[in-house]
C-alpha cells in the first residue's frame, strides 16, 4: 500500500482516535480565533417584553420599554447582537393587582456564550397592575356665546352621546363624564353640524387617543304665544249662527313682535270642505308678505257644520205614475169591423 494513497487515508479516517484528533485540532483553532480576537465593551438597548399578562389585568403606569445593557466580548460576537432579537422578558403569569418590582440583574438578560453582561440600567422596573374594566361615559357639550338676536339654541345633541372605555379601574374611576372642547355658537342663525374634539385628560388619551365627535346644533326662532281674531274669507252660516271670524292662538317669532308687525293682517282664514266627514275645516293661510313662519297652535272653532242644499223632488218612475184620464174612465181603443171576402 502506497503511503498517503486514498486507501491509506480511508483506513486512517476510520480509526476512532483520528476523528478525536481532528475535533481537538478544530476546537483549538476556534479557541485561538475567538480567544485571540480583541474583546470590546459596548452598551446595547434591549427591549422589554411583557408575557403572560392575565386578561383581567392591565399595566396602569408608564415604564421604560427598553433597558440599557453593558456587555463585553469578542468584537465579532458583539456586532452580531444587532441582528439578534434579544429581549428582557417579564413573566406576569402569577401577577395580582398592585405594585410589582422587577429586578434587572445580569442573569436576566439572555446572551450567547462568549458575551458577558457587565451591568443593566435601570436596575429595576416598577409595574402598577390594575383590574381591567369597561365604563360608559356620557358626553357633555361645552358652549360659548349666544345665537343671533331673535334666535335660541333649541337643541345640542352629540353623536355619539356616550363612549365606552376599557382601561384600569383606578384611572376610569376618577371620571364620571367626558366633555367637549368649547363650541362657539355666537351669532348663529341656522342649524349646523360640527366636528368637535373631546377635551380629554392625558390618562384617557392614553387609552382611546385623541377623539372627535359630531355636534348637531339646532337653532330656532325665539317665539311668543299670541292670540288673534282672523276674519273668514267668506262668512259661514251654520244653523242660526253666522261665523265671520275665528280665534287663533299661535307662536309668533319675537322678531315680528319687536318690529311691530301686524301679524293678524297677514293671516287669513278659509273653510275647506271635508267631503268624507261632511263638515268644514278651518284653515289659516299666511300672506306672502309674512317673512317669518308663524306656528298655529289652535283654532276656535276648528270645524263648522256646512248647510246642506235643499233636496231635489223625488222622481216617480213611469210604471208607478197615476193612470191617464182615459184609463181612469176605462176607455179602450175601438175594435175594427171584421171583413169577409166575397
Amino acid at each position: 500500500m502506497k503511503p498517503f494513497s486514498m486507501t491509506y487515508w480511508r483506513k486512517l479516517a476510520s480509526r476512532e482516535w483520528f476523528s478525536m484528533l481532528i475535533s481537538v485540532v478544530l476546537a483549538a483553532l476556534l479557541w485561538n480565533f475567538v480567544g485571540g480576537e480583541q474583546t470590546v465593551d459596548k452598551n446595547v438597548m434591549i427591549p422589554v417584553e411583557v408575557i403572560n399578562l392575565p386578561r383581567d389585568l392591565v399595566i396602569s403606569n408608564q415604564y421604560k420599554k427598553e433597558i440599557e445593557v453593558a456587555v463585553n466580548g469578542p468584537r465579532a460576537l458583539i456586532l452580531e447582537l444587532e441582528g439578534r432579537q434579544i429581549t428582557r422578558q417579564i413573566d406576569l403569569s402569577k401577577a395580582v393587582p398592585g405594585t410589582t418590582v422587577i429586578t434587572n440583574d445580569v442573569d436576566s438578560i439572555p446572551m450567547r456564550r462568549g458575551i458577558t453582561v457587565l451591568r443593566v440600567q435601570p436596575a429595576s422596573i416598577i409595574l402598577s397592575l390594575d383590574k381591567l374594566i369597561q365604563k360608559k361615559f356620557s358626553i357633555n357639550p361645552v358652549t360659548t356665546g349666544e345665537p343671533s338676536p331673535g334666535y335660541i339654541l333649541k337643541r345640542l345633541q352629540m353623536d355619539p352621546e356616550t363612549i365606552t372605555i376599557t382601561g384600569p379601574e383606578t384611572v376610569l374611576s376618577q371620571y364620571d363624564v367626558l366633555r367637549t372642547k368649547v363650541i362657539n355658537i355666537n351669532g348663529l342663525r341656522k342649524s349646523i353640524q360640527q366636528q368637535v374634539p373631546l377635551d380629554l385628560e392625558p390618562a384617557i388619551v392614553d387609552l382611546i387617543g385623541e377623539t372627535t365627535i359630531t355636534a348637531d346644533i339646532t337653532v330656532a326662532l325665539e317665539t311668543v304665544q299670541k292670540q288673534y281674531k282672523i276674519k273668514l274669507a267668506e262668512p259661514i252660516k251654520t244653523g242660526d249662527k253666522l261665523i265671520e271670524q275665528v280665534h287663533v292662538i299661535a307662536n309668533v317669532p319675537k322678531l315680528l313682535i319687536n318690529n311691530k308687525t301686524n301679524v293678524a293682517s297677514l293671516l287669513s282664514a278659509m273653510v275647506v270642505e271635508d267631503k268624507e266627514n261632511g263638515f268644514g275645516v278651518v284653515r289659516i293661510i299666511p300672506s306672502k308678505e309674512l317673512t317669518l313662519p308663524v306656528e298655529v297652535i289652535s283654532i276656535d272653532p276648528a270645524t263648522v257644520e256646512l248647510e246642506k242644499p235643499p233636496a231635489a223632488p223625488e222622481q216617480v218612475p213611469q210604471s208607478q205614475a197615476e193612470p191617464s184620464s182615459l184609463e181612469q174612465q176605462g176607455a179602450t181603443e175601438p175594435e175594427q169591423p171584421e171583413t169577409t171576402a166575397n
